[in-house]
């Protein structure tokens, strides 16, 4: 695998790769969403996103699957790298008490994705729309996103306005705008 080089689409060859990562393709192909990609080693850090993103040239940015005490409301919040995530900043948006880190559990059974790997092209898994997405403001003034097609060997940049308007539709989701300081 030729590391931190970006291609345009698919890989060529999909020997080694997992069913989830080339079902986002599919899907993205399907759609006639433009993409390009770069494969790496597992991203499993904020460091290791900054490199890739550095080579994607995009926003660098966190993805967050939460949920609440109750664990009856599951939320995906992207929200720019460089911000602190406060929870109760975050709370007081959407009305929900008591957030924390959902459990790998939840993040396989709704998202289809393993920790490290958490990517709002998740949502094309969640067929009965028990996770909410919420973007802040910032991320969708760019020009580029950056995601994981649900694995963390390969990152995805797309347009923000292909992510919003043909793929959230495809995959019955909206979303919500919110405002993070992080201060």
């Amino acid at each position: 695998m030729e590391y931190y080089t970006l291609h345009q689409g698919r890989p060529a060859d999909s020997a080694g790769r997992q069913e989830r990562e080339l079902r986002t393709y599919d899907l993205l192909d399907r759609l006639g969403i433009a993409y390009e990609r770069t494969d790496h080693e597992a991203a499993m850090t904020m460091e290791d996103c900054c490199r890739i993103d550095a080579v994607l040239d995009v926003l660098l940015c966190k993805n967050l699957f939460l949920c609440n005490r109750q664990k009856t409301r599951f939320y995906l919040l992207m929200m720019p790298g460089e911000k602190k995530f406060k929870t109760k900043e975050l709370s007081a948006q959407i009305g929900s008490a008591r957030l924390s880190f959902a459990e790998p559990e939840d993040m396989l059974k709704y998202l289809d994705i393993l920790p490290g790997a958490v990517s709002v092209m998740g949502l094309m898994n969640d067929t009965e729309g028990a996770v909410q997405l919420l973007i802040d403001e910032d991320v969708l003034t760019g020009d580029y996103v950056g995601c994981h097609p649900c694995v963390n060997t390969s990152s995805l940049k797309m347009r923000p306005r292909d992510l919003i308007d043909l793929f959230l539709p495809a995959v019955g989701h909206g979303y919500e705008v919110v405002k993070l300081v992080g201060e």
